[in-house]
């Protein structure tokens, strides 16, 4: 397996796959609408997105990042978005090695943490978050105010 930052090459397989995992949120499917979304944060430089691609060369696995800051600490920080894997590639270690590179990435880039969210009823992903030694949140509340 080759984890490495996807490039606008990667483009056609990373918006398959984050079409299924817009999908597992019970989205509708939306294949150009994720090329174009993916597209521009590429363009704009907005997000980072690692793949994971197999022996046969294919990308079975993403994560996105999203940079911001903390004025708190002073430093920058990253927001792990998205982290999708295949159907057909999981149990194989995907997923534990995309947050690993995540988690390499940020820590090599100066920040201070990485933090993501994740449903609550999603204990399969956040039994692989605490195994990878990240820690629920429990001291802030989480506020959404949607248009």
């Amino acid at each position: 397996m080759n984890i490495y930052q996807a490039t606008t090459n990667d483009l056609d397989q990373v918006a398959v796959l984050f079409d299924k995992y817009r999908q597992f949120y019970e989205e509708a499917p939306n294949y150009d609408g994720c090329r174009n979304y993916l597209q521009q944060r590429m363009q704009n430089n907005e997000s980072i997105i690692f793949v994971a691609q197999n022996e046969a060369g294919a990308i079975v696995g993403f994560t996105q990042l999203y940079p911001t800051f903390c004025s708190v600490a002073l430093r920058p920080i990253f927001q792990l978005y998205d982290l999708f894997v295949d159907p057909t590639a999981r149990k194989q270690g995907v997923g534990r090695a995309l947050m690993t590179r995540a988690k390499d990435y940020a820590k090599a880039n100066g920040a201070s943490r990485l933090q993501l969210e994740t449903g609550v009823d999603n204990a399969k992903a956040q039994a692989l978050y605490e195994a990878l030694g990240w820690e629920r949140e429990t001291h802030y509340y989480t506020y959404t105010l949607e248009f």
